[in-house]
């Protein structure tokens, strides 16, 4: 086994370092868009926007943002996506869509239906293999590359439709084309990532968990810690290192670790290697490709082209919403520092579509991203802008100074009379009281957030409800949300927040008080 490990190791090696290789970043990402529309050139989307024309044009990218319209989920579903959906093929790439991934953008909303074609399962796996390079990176003996991955998602078993195709969670998608070089090391293994209950999945897991040698955790932080909770309590230990003393690796995604992390790591003997991921069900984007940076490398050779939108009051509304065709940038015209709403084409045929969410460059040079929010998970009812990265960073120090473990947190717009407030529900362990976490919160957001401190100073209140984390599992639980990639909505507006906080106080008064 240790001449395997090294083997393995030196495999890693060799491909990160062809990964890392010298090549202009924008001349990859001009392939990917001239690859992406000839492939497309003959379905009904690129006949209707003249995708063969555009490829004889000189100035590529410039053509093609004229000819092309931006696209959301709505637009693009109810003028294309329909139709793959009800098994017409070449619709907006070639082909039947056989799998769509179910993705909701807040807990109880309808479920969005994504194409998830045979060409983006193979780019998603290739960016896999690109991660899995990259490990070579971080400090990782050889011996850690013959121990399992436990990969904790949804379930496997697809829902098929009259129509033909299947739909689930991308993550139990992938879970059925686990890649043959992964299948000797993936575990849950396919008979229990196929039990649809969430709580019987995590129980069989716990059960047979002292039976796998797990080197690798990959999923949403939340619900891995929640996992290892069960994992602690079914078998009566102190730290999740005394049934797996080789883990060693964490691959997250799907919210922000930095406010989970303390929380998480109580459940550990020593700190883990981390590794941030940003898979959406689009497309595999973006992960951290070496240690000591928040950024993640852009993906920009794998079957999707990007475009950036400056995130501000002249390119979207209050709701988030696009002001017409506002202009995108390209990866080589993007500047560090600044918000921009994420537009992608990608070989499962969408096409110059907003994802929904926002990305701030850290290193342009290395194409380095962080998520800093969504585009409409933010809160701005008198101009305070405040983003879902600064909120992060405030349950952080909420976290520092108080010495509690924020596991969940949400925030909604409410009105005073002639002001307006934000009312904040955190999940915190133990509770803490209420008007302290408050103080701390606005003082830090008062410091990352100049707009924030002039709207705080004169029309904008805070309010903050704390409460057991329990209620935000409850919720999800009651939406049929819980596990998988299911994320509890960090801004929750209209009639979605006014749902929410009845549940909350009905909660509170079964549960005796509140924070």
């Amino acid at each position: 086994m240790p001449l395997l490990g090294n083997l393995i190791k030196r495999f890693l090696d060799v491909g990160e370092y062809l990964e890392q290789r010298s090549i202009d970043p924008m001349q990859m990402q001009r392939q990917v868009l001239r690859r992406l529309l000839a492939r497309a050139q003959h379905t009904s989307f690129g006949q209707y926007y003249k995708f063969h024309d555009i490829l004889r044009q000189g100035r590529l990218v410039d053509a093609f943002r004229e000819q092309v319209p931006l696209f959301d989920y709505d637009s693009m579903y109810k003028q294309w996506w329909h139709m793959s959906l009800n098994g017409v093929e070449n619709v907006s790439w070639r082909g039947t869509v056989r799998y769509f991934a179910l993705s909701s953008g807040t807990s109880g909303a309808p479920s969005k239906h994504i194409p998830v074609t045979e060409e983006m399962t193979r780019a998603m796996q290739r960016a896999a293999m690109k991660m899995f390079f990259a490990l070579s990176n971080f400090d990782i003996g050889p011996k850690l590359f013959t121990k399992s991955m436990l990969m904790l998602g949804g379930s496997s078993e697809l829902e098929q439709r009259q129509d033909g195709y299947f739909q689930g969670d991308l993550s139990g998608i992938n879970a059925n084309k686990v890649p043959f070089w992964l299948r000797p090391y993936y575990k849950p293994g396919a008979e229990i990532a196929a039990i649809n209950s969430w709580e019987k999945r995590i129980a069989e897991i716990a059960r047979l968990a002292p039976e796998w040698d797990v080197g690798f955790l990959v999923g949403i932080p939340s619900w891995l810690q929640l996992m290892m909770e069960r994992i602690l309590e079914r078998h009566q230990l102190d730290n999740i290192h005394q049934i797996w003393p080789n883990l060693k690796v964490c691959v997250h995604g799907g919210i922000a670790f930095e406010p989970l992390k303390k929380g998480f790591e109580k459940l550990l003997a020593r700190p883990l290697v981390y590794m941030d991921t940003y898979l959406a069900s689009e497309g595999f984007i973006a992960f951290q490709d070496r240690p000591g940076t928040r950024g993640m490398r852009l993906l920009l050779q794998n079957g999707i082209f990007l475009e950036f939108i400056p995130f501000n009051e002249v390119n979207f509304d209050d709701d988030g919403h696009p002001r017409g065709e506002p202009r995108t940038y390209t990866l080589e015209e993007a500047e560090p520092g600044v918000d921009y709403a994420l537009a992608i084409s990608t070989c499962a045929g969408a096409w110059r579509y907003l994802i929904g969410d926002t990305v701030r460059f850290t290193d342009t040079g290395r194409a380095e991203v962080i998520i800093s929010g969504r585009t409409k998970h933010f809160l701005s009812i008198c101009g305070e802008h405040l983003s879902v990265d600064n909120m992060n960073q405030g349950i952080q120090a909420v976290e520092e100074k108080l010495g509690v473990n924020i596991r969940e947190f949400t925030v909604g717009p409410v009105e005073e009379g002639r002001y307006y407030a934000h009312q904040w529900y955190i999940g915190c362990e133990p509770l803490a009281d209420s008007q302290a976490v408050r103080e701390v919160l606005d003082q830090h957001l008062r410091k990352v957030n100049d707009d924030y401190r002039t709207e705080r100073n004169s029309l904008l209140g805070i309010r903050v409800t704390t409460v057991p984390t329990g209620i935000f599992y409850q919720w999800q639980q009651a939406k049929g949300k819980m596990g998988g990639q299911n994320k509890f909505p960090r801004v929750m507006k209209g009639a979605l927040f006014a749902e929410w906080e009845r549940f909350v106080e009905s909660a509170l008064d079964k549960a005796g008080g509140k924070g």
